[in-house]
C-alpha cells in the first residue's frame, strides 16, 4: 500500500471480533469513570430493527458512542464512514479503524459495500454533515439545510449517501421479492452467492424487512470552554499546538472530564419504501437479471452505456434530494433543548433588535415564560433544565444555577456583562465568528444555531420577546402553579422505580396527592392557603378547600415537599423544604387577592404559624387545627438518637441506617403514608422547637382548634400555642373527640368554624 493511499482491498476491512470486544470493554469502563452522562432516548427496539443510523457531528469522541450503544443493545457490529485521511498508509490508527468497522469516505465501492453489509445484518452509521459542525449552523438565510465545508471554505449541502443507500436497498429488496413471487429462485440463489450470504432463504428473509433509516440527534449540555487536564497535558508534550487543536481540547476535553449530559435521541424510523407500480416490479425483476453487482445498481452517472439500471435512475434519482432533506429535518428537530438554548435565542433577539441592555429581572421572567411556553408542545424534547421546575424555578427568585453557569462560562462572560441588576450584551454576539473559534468566542451563537431548526421553540421565544411589555402577574402565578403540579408528577415518577419498591408495596395511599388551586369566579379580596399534615397530601384538606372556594374565596392547597409520592421521598426532605412549599403557595395566590389567610392542619398548622411570624403585610390571619407541640407516644423522645444513628450508619456504609422507617397506623390509610421516615419525625421536632421560640412574634388574628382527646398529639399543645401567641385577637376551640383528623372528618363542625373565621377576616366583614 502506498504511504499516501488507503487500501481498497475489502479483505482489509474485515471487522475483528477481538478488537471490537476490547474496544467495547474500554468504552464501558470509560462510561463509568468519565463525567459524560450518556442517555439514549427513543424506542430502544430501533437499535434492533434500524439499519442505517444518521447522527449530527459536533465532537470527535461522539463518533464511537453510537457503535458502542448498538453493540451493547443488540450484539451487532456496525460499519461507519470516516475521513479518508485517517486510512492513509499502514498505520496503527488505520488498522484499528478498519478492525472496528470504519470505511474511508472515498472508498470507490463505498455505497455498494455498505449495502452488502446491511444485507448481511450489519448496521451502518453515517454522519451526513461530513465533518464536525462546530458552529452548529445548519440552516442558511433561506431556511435551507447546509453546512460549512472547511476544505472548500464555503457552505454546501449535506451528503446524500444515506438517501441513495436506503433507496437503492429498498429497490433491490423489491426486485428480490418480485423474483420470489414469480418463482425465479435461480436468480435469487445467484444473488445470494454474489453477496456471500448463507443461503437464498437468508436473502429472502432480509428482503422482506423494511429498510429503516433512523435519524438521530446528539446534544451536549452544558458546553464548557475552560482549561482542563487533557489540554494542559497535551501542551506539556507540544507547546506549539495549533489553534484548531487547542480549541478542540478545550471544548471536548471538558465534555469528557466535566459533568456533561450527552442526549442521544432517535427519531421515528423512515421506512424507505414506496408504492411500486406493477410494471416497476417487473422492471426491477428484469434489472436483477441484467446487472451482476451492486456497483451497477448504484451507478447514477451520465454514461448511457453503463446505465442498464435506468429504472433505478428513474425511480430513485428523483427521490434522493427529498429524502435527504427529510432526514435532515428529523435529525435536527430532534435536538434536546436546554436552558442555554432558550437563553441564547432570547439574547440574540435583544441584540438583533438593537437593545444591548435589559433589566436582569425582566430577562429572567422572559426566559421563564419561554420555558413554560415550550413545555406546552409535546413535539419538543426537553432537557431537565427545562422540564424540572427544581432546575429553573430559581429564575423568579433571582438565583438560577443553570443560568448562572451559562452566563459565567468563559465563552459567554466576555459577551454578557452583569452589573447593578442589568445584563449588557456585546454587539459581537450578532457578528460572524471564525469556524474554529466560535465555540470559544461566541457560545451564544452556537446554542442559538442549534435551536434554529426547531421552529416551534423559536416561535415561542419570539412571541415572548414581542409581548414582553404586557406581563400579567396572574398568568405568571398560574404558570407557577403548573410547576407545582409538574414537580408532583416528576417526584412520583422518580420514586416509582424498582429501587424503592420494597417500601412502596406496603403503602396504602390511593387518594390524589396533587396540589389544587381553586379560583373564585367572582373577584375576591381574600385568598386561602390550606396546608396538610405530616405523611398526608393535599387530599387531606381538599374537602375543606372546596367549601372555602364555594364560600367565595380563592384557595390553593399546597403539597409539602416529599408528600403524596413515596416515604423515600419524604425521607430526603427537611422542614425548611416543607416551609418553602407553603411560601410558594402563598406567593402564587398573592397575585389574585389583597389579603391571605393560612389554614394548616397538624404539621401544616406549625408551618403556617412560623410563616406568620414573618409579618407579611398581606397576611390576614391563621387557623391551626390539631397543631402539635408534643405527642402522645412517649417513645418519640428517642427520635433524635435514632436519627443520629441512622445518619452515622449511612455515612460509614451503603446501608440506609439502623431503622430508617417506622410503621404508621393512620386514621386515613388512603391518604397517609404507612411508613414514617425517622428523618421526618426528627425534622418535625426541629420545627416544633423553633416555633416555640417564635410564637410571640405572631401578631395576626389566630384561631386554634384542637380535639380534646387527640390520640396522636398532646391536646395540651393547643393551650401552649394559645398562651405563647403575641396576637391580640386569638381564640381557641376544643372539639369533643378522640380523633386527630377532625378537619378532614369535619368533627364538631370544624370546617364550618374555619370558614366562619376566614369570612370574619374579609375586608367587607371587618368594615
Amino acid at each position: 500500500m502506498n504511504k499516501g493511499a488507503f487500501s481498497t482491498d475489502e479483505s482489509d476491512y474485515v471487522i475483528s471480533e477481538s478488537t471490537w470486544k476490547w474496544t467495547y470493554f474500554v468504552l464501558k469502563a470509560l462510561e463509568k469513570s468519565l463525567s459524560v452522562n450518556v442517555a439514549l432516548h427513543g424506542d430502544h427496539q430501533l437499535l434492533e430493527s434500524g439499519q442505517i443510523f444518521l447522527f449530527n457531528h459536533f465532537s470527535r469522541f461522539e463518533t464511537f458512542i453510537p457503535q458502542y450503544l448498538i453493540y451493547r443493545q443488540t450484539g451487532c457490529y456496525s460499519r461507519s464512514i470516516a475521513g479518508a485521511e485517517f486510512f492513509k498508509g499502514d498505520t496503527a490508527l488505520s488498522s484499528y479503524l478498519r478492525a472496528v468497522g470504519a470505511v474511508p469516505n472515498r472508498h470507490p465501492r463505498l455505497l455498494p459495500f455498505l449495502a452488502e453489509e446491511i444485507l448481511k445484518g450489519r448496521k451502518v452509521i453515517i454522519f451526513p454533515e461530513g465533518g464536525m459542525v462546530k458552529d452548529r449552523q445548519v440552516i442558511d438565510q433561506k431556511g435551507d439545510y447546509s453546512v460549512y465545508s472547511r476544505s472548500a471554505d464555503r457552505r454546501r449541502k449535506h451528503h446524500s449517501g444515506a438517501a441513495v443507500l436506503g433507496l437503492t436497498l429498498a429497490a433491490f429488496k423489491t426486485g428480490i421479492r418480485a423474483l420470489d413471487k414469480a418463482g425465479d429462485h435461480s436468480c435469487i440463489e445467484e444473488w445470494a452467492e454474489r453477496l456471500g450470504m448463507e443461503s437464498s432463504d437468508a436473502l429472502l428473509q432480509t428482503a422482506h424487512q423494511y429498510t429503516e433509516i433512523i435519524p438521530s440527534n446528539i446534544t451536549f449540555y452544558p458546553i464548557r470552554v475552560g482549561s482542563n487536564f487533557i489540554q494542559r497535558s497535551a501542551e506539556l508534550f507540544d507547546s506549539e499546538l495549533s489553534d484548531k487543536i487547542t480549541e478542540e481540547l478545550l471544548v471536548e476535553g471538558n465534555m469528557i472530564l466535566e459533568d456533561t449530559d450527552m442526549d442521544i435521541r432517535m427519531a421515528a424510523p423512515i421506512h424507505v419504501a414506496k408504492r411500486w407500480h406493477w410494471w416497476e416490479h417487473r422492471l426491477m425483476r428484469r434489472l436483477l437479471h441484467r446487472v451482476n453487482s451492486f456497483d451497477e445498481m448504484f451507478y447514477l452517472g451520465p454514461d448511457l452505456e453503463q446505465r442498464r439500471n435506468w429504472i433505478i435512475s428513474l425511480t430513485i434519482g428523483r427521490q434522493v434530494t427529498g429524502l435527504r432533506d427529510r432526514i435532515m429535518e428529523m435529525m435536527y428537530q430532534n435536538v434536546t433543548l436546554n436552558l442555554s438554548h432558550l437563553a441564547s435565542w432570547l439574547i440574540l433577539q435583544f441584540v438583533e433588535s438593537g437593545e444591548l441592555e435589559v433589566d436582569s429581572e425582566q430577562f429572567h421572567l422572559l426566559l421563564y415564560q419561554g420555558i413554560k411556553g415550550v413545555q406546552e408542545s409535546a413535539q419538543l424534547n426537553l432537557h431537565n433544565s427545562l422540564s424540572d421546575p427544581g432546575r429553573y424555578s430559581g429564575l423568579l427568585e433571582k438565583e438560577s444555577p443553570p443560568l448562572r453557569q451559562f452566563m459565567d462560562s468563559e465563552a459567554v462572560s466576555g459577551l454578557v456583562e452583569q452589573s447593578d441588576g442589568i445584563y449588557r450584551f456585546s454587539k459581537k454576539i450578532g457578528e460572524p465568528s471564525h469556524f474554529d473559534e466560535i465555540r470559544l468566542e461566541n457560545l451564544i451563537a452556537v446554542y442559538a444555531n442549534e435551536m434554529a431548526p426547531v421552529g416551534i421553540a423559536c416561535q415561542v421565544l419570539s412571541r415572548v420577546f414581542k409581548k414582553r411589555t404586557r406581563i400579567d402577574q396572574q398568568q405568571i402565578a398560574a404558570l407557577r402553579f403548573d410547576d407545582l403540579t409538574r414537580t408532583y408528577k416528576l417526584d412520583r415518577q422518580y420514586y416509582s422505580t424498582d429501587e424503592f419498591d420494597a417500601i412502596n408495596r406496603e403503602e396504602t395511599a390511593t387518594a390524589d396527592g396533587s396540589p389544587f388551586f381553586f379560583i373564585s369566579k367572582k373577584p375576591s379580596p381574600l385568598g386561602v392557603v390550606i396546608v396538610h399534615g405530616l405523611l398526608a397530601s393535599p387530599a387531606e384538606v381538599r374537602e375543606c378547600g372546596e367549601r372555602l372556594h364555594a364560600a367565595g374565596f380563592h384557595v390553593i392547597g399546597v403539597r409539602l415537599k416529599g408528600h403524596g409520592t413515596s416515604p423515600w421521598d419524604l425521607r430526603e426532605q427537611s422542614w425548611e423544604q416543607w416551609q418553602h412549599s407553603v411560601v410558594e403557595g402563598y406567593e402564587i395566590i398573592s397575585a389574585y387577592c389583597e389579603r391571605i389567610v393560612l389554614v394548616g392542619f397538624s404539621t401544616g398548622g406549625n408551618l403556617s404559624l412560623l410563616l406568620a411570624a414573618e409579618h407579611d403585610k398581606k397576611l390576614a390571619g391563621v387557623v391551626t387545627v390539631s397543631a402539635p407541640l408534643g405527642f402522645q407516644n412517649r417513645n418519640l423522645i428517642f427520635v433524635p438518637l435514632l436519627h443520629g444513628a441512622n445518619q452515622m450508619v449511612s455515612w460509614l456504609s451503603s446501608l440506609e441506617g439502623i431503622k430508617p422507617f417506622v410503621t404508621n397506623e393512620s386514621e386515613h390509610p388512603s391518604i397517609n403514608y404507612r411508613n414514617t421516615p425517622i428523618r421526618a419525625l426528627y425534622e418535625l421536632q426541629q420545627l416544633m422547637e423553633l416555633l416555640k421560640s417564635r410564637l410571640d412574634e405572631v401578631t395576626c388574628p389566630v384561631l386554634i382548634i384542637q380535639s380534646e382527646k387527640d390520640h396522636v398529639i398532646d391536646p395540651q399543645s393547643a393551650d401552649t400555642l394559645f398562651a405563647g401567641l403575641g396576637s391580640e385577637k386569638k381564640s381557641l376551640i376544643k372539639v369533643a373527640s378522640e380523633r386527630h383528623g377532625i378537619l378532614n372528618e369535619n368533627i364538631g363542625g370544624t370546617q364550618e368554624a374555619v370558614i366562619d373565621f376566614v369570612s370574619s377576616l374579609s375586608p367587607s366583614a371587618v368594615e
